[in-house]
């Protein structure tokens, strides 16, 4: 006899949804950009490089934890360097050196980074699990609302300038089979100030922030999320499901949304 259906197709709240927002580099017009994300609810992963601070125009050090409160502080190397041009040791010295001055600011690991300036090979790409990186962005924009097939090629839905009207398709898709959909904006705070385009943050919040059917997330959590979805133990007939992880998971059953709690067994 056939069992239930099961699929793994929502976030946390038994929501379909999910938003988040990724920036690089750590300049000053983050202070502007958080504020910002703050008021709305939108939630951020902040890429540093540890290097620059204090630097003109950039965010100093004994800011950064404060700053970023709420939200995620993540790796960017020290010093920016085209990583697909560096020996290997320099790499790793790069992304290791850059964790160990982010955490100590941070007070948490520092599990994720994005490209400096995009840019990556199959071999930095081979390495970044030996130096504890789970999940690394580009700047290569699909445009679509999929989560990642890779999550060290994690590739964005847009930049941030096309971030209002990937927001309003994003809330008004309707897809055929049910499935998880993210929309996920990357971009640098400096950008708002060249181009004289911050409202583009309230447009954007106006229409997000407010929405109780979407996930506001980091890419950590997100990230974390999915690998606690994945572990989830079901029964051969899939009547009950068995949650070991610390998080509490969302998924459906013949349609409908259910909940395991951490470490509980639940009957479907």
């Amino acid at each position: 006899m056939a069992g239930k259906h099961i699929r793994f197709d929502r976030f946390p709240g038994g929501h379909a949804k999910a938003a988040a927002f990724s920036f690089d580099d750590g300049r000053e017009h983050d202070r502007r950009l958080v504020a910002m994300m703050n008021r709305h609810g939108l939630r951020g992963t902040f890429h540093l490089n540890s290097g620059f601070f204090g630097r003109d125009g950039y965010i100093r050090s004994e800011e950064v934890a404060e700053l970023y409160a709420g939200h995620e502080i993540s790796a960017h190397t020290v010093t920016h360097p085209f990583l697909e041009q560096s020996p290997s040791d320099q790499v790793a010295e790069e992304i290791l050196s850059d964790r160990r001055a982010l955490e100590s600011l941070a007070g948490y690991p520092v599990r994720g980074m994005s490209y400096p300036f995009g840019t990556y090979d199959d071999r930095v790409v081979g390495m970044l699990p030996s130096l504890g990186i789970e999940y690394a962005r580009t700047v290569k924009s699909h445009g679509g609302f999929v989560m990642p097939e890779d999550p060290l090629r994690w590739h964005p839905t847009c930049h941030h300038k096309e971030m209002v009207e990937a927001a309003e398709r994003f809330l008004g898709s309707k897809p055929r089979f049910s499935r998880m959909e993210l929309l996920f904006v990357w971009g640098h705070s400096y950008e708002f100030e060249n181009d004289g385009n911050w409202e583009l943050v309230d447009r954007v919040g106006e229409l997000l922030g407010a929405r109780e059917d979407v996930w506001h997330a980091t890419m950590a959590e997100i990230v974390a999320y999915r690998k606690a979805l994945g572990e989830l133990r079901f029964s051969v007939d899939r009547s009950f499901v068995h949650n070991p992880s610390s998080l509490t998971i969302w998924f459906s059953v013949d349609g409908d949304a259910v909940c395991a709690d951490s470490g509980a067994t639940v009957k479907l």
